[in-house]
């Protein structure tokens, strides 16, 4: 525990020091710090914003919670209605605490010839800089990070920014293997411990994850993909920031229970029908996992953004997020890499071995959230509700990995559930009293302000960065797709 507490208050005050500074801030200024203590700062500010922000805001857009009647906080959220002061936040404790970290972690091991803890680095700078990209559209990259070299560093397209990514990702594979230190910084790494063999794992799967987010682009890459699923050495072990108190103490424990349910009193967030129904509609035991019952001691879900029907009601006649003091944040999952695999096996290899890797990706899912072998297994035998029956049609065996996968990303990584639907479009968005939740669909949310049946694809740049970066423009919509979202 005191090894537990010293890795949260250097991570705190660390990045506390940090939130005030300009993202640009160079991270090379001459000083004295341990790269160890640094890289738990640099995975804490990124738990912060996943576990927090993106937890909130990747729960109202895959539909796992609204906003509950009675309250109003999210209602910007819920009705699609974002601004662009919305992401500061996010946006700084990224690029200024983050980022700026693990380019000093980078710097610094590769002076030390740390190979081990430049390959952990980098790893973690590749994942944060996907989902800035993911979720922002294209933002500063290449010229990202200079200090006074460039203060208005131009933003990179995504496309871009994946293929710069996955250089540097193989380049730092290279390095590792050419010349194999393992990384000195050890429990300091918060998710793995420094074992190497994990950030490789890591690695591969972060690649994989990456490439299938160009599967609907002309940047596919079946050949990288398959001899991804050669080599098959992905996640055995899901990676998780996992160093919250099990009491509830002030910024040690996890971020989307410190501000939503204890600081916030646990009234803004209550279950979507879209999967709290799915859940019950198939006797799925994970709803215990992801949900709590409300004061009656019963499941109850309501459709998304619909407030006019429950007006009177208070978020606790409603199911709530099942996120205790001390649930880990997850950057990624067993349960996810092997959904990965199922999709790539269908795209590229004639879906040889998908239902496999789908079988073991509810399992594990099952595992992550507590539960059994046992207790998965009749979902995925024969006549089970989530039985995969090969059709040999490729959009139809996606559509039931993608339907588990994101009933499968719940509280486990909320924005990573957004930004697949984004990219597959399952479950499908149908219009409200067309849905039908027992096989996975999602509605346009009743109080949108959007016209049409429009959703949100991106969120605005933040007014913050806009106003001091004369190279980045503010986007005209929410509705403006990412490069890679092109599935007709």
């Amino acid at each position: 525990m005191k090894n537990i507490l010293k890795i949260l208050f250097l991570s705190i005050m660390v990045v506390s020091c940090e939130k005030d500074l300009d993202i640009n801030t160079n991270p090379n200024t001459p000083i004295d710090v341990d790269k160890r203590f640094v890289l738990t700062a640099a995975q804490g500010s990124l738990a912060t914003v996943l576990g927090g922000d993106l937890t909130n805001l990747g729960g109202f857009l895959a539909q796992y919670h609204t906003q509950a009647p009675s309250a109003s906080q999210y209602l910007n959220i819920d009705t699609y209605n974002m601004q662009t002061d919305f992401a500061n936040r996010s946006w700084q404790e990224l690029y200024a605490g983050c980022l700026n970290d693990l380019s000093f972690v980078k710097q610094r091991s590769d002076e030390e010839g740390d190979t081990g803890s430049y390959l952990i680095a980098t790893l973690l700078e590749s994942y944060t800089f996907q989902v800035l990209t993911d979720l922002f559209g294209p933002v500063p990259y290449s010229q990202a990070l200079l200090g006074s070299e460039n203060i208005n560093p131009a933003p990179d397209s995504g496309e871009e920014i994946y293929m710069g990514l996955i250089s540097s990702i193989n380049q730092a594979l290279n390095k590792y293997n050419s010349s194999p230190v393992a990384s000195t910084v050890g429990a300091q790494d918060a998710i793995y411990g420094a074992e190497m063999d994990d950030w490789i794992r890591f690695a591969n799967t972060l690649k994989l994850k990456m490439y299938l987010r160009m599967a609907y682009t002309s940047q596919a890459n079946s050949s990288a993909v398959l001899n991804l699923l050669a080599e098959d050495n992905f996640l055995a072990s899901d990676a998780e920031f996992n160093v919250y108190s099990a009491a509830v103490e002030e910024n040690k424990n996890h971020p989307f229970y410190d501000v939503q349910i204890d600081h916030l009193g646990d009234v803004n967030n209550v279950a979507s029908a879209s999967l709290l129904d799915f859940y019950t509609e198939n006797s799925d035991p994970r709803i215990a996992a992801v949900y709590r019952t409300n004061s009656s001691g019963i499941f109850r879900s309501l459709d998304q953004g619909d407030r006019g029907s429950f007006a009177a009601s208070l978020a606790s006649a409603f199911s709530r997020p099942n996120i205790v003091p001390n649930t880990p944040v997850y950057l990624m999952t067993v349960a996810e890499s092997n959904f990965l695999q199922a999709e790539a096996l269908v795209r590229y290899s004639s879906g040889a071995g998908a239902k496999t890797k789908y079988d073991e990706g509810i399992i594990n899912s099952f595992l992550t959230y507590g539960l059994t072998v046992t207790e998965a297994q009749s979902f995925i035998e024969s006549g089970g509700a989530y039985e995969y029956v090969s059709t040999g049609v490729i959009e139809t065996d996606i559509r039931q990995i993608m339907i588990q996968k994101w009933a499968s990303l719940a509280y486990i990584n909320n924005i990573e559930a957004f930004f697949e639907l984004s990219r597959t479009k399952y479950p499908e968005i149908v219009p409200f009293g067309d849905e039908d939740y027992s096989i996975g669909n999602l509605i346009v949310s009743i109080n949108s302000v959007l016209p049409g049946d429009q959703t949100p694809k991106t969120i605005f740049y933040p007014d913050n960065e806009v106003d001091r970066n004369s190279n980045l423009n503010q986007k005209q919509s929410l509705t403006e797709p990412i490069w890679w979202d092109q599935k007709q």
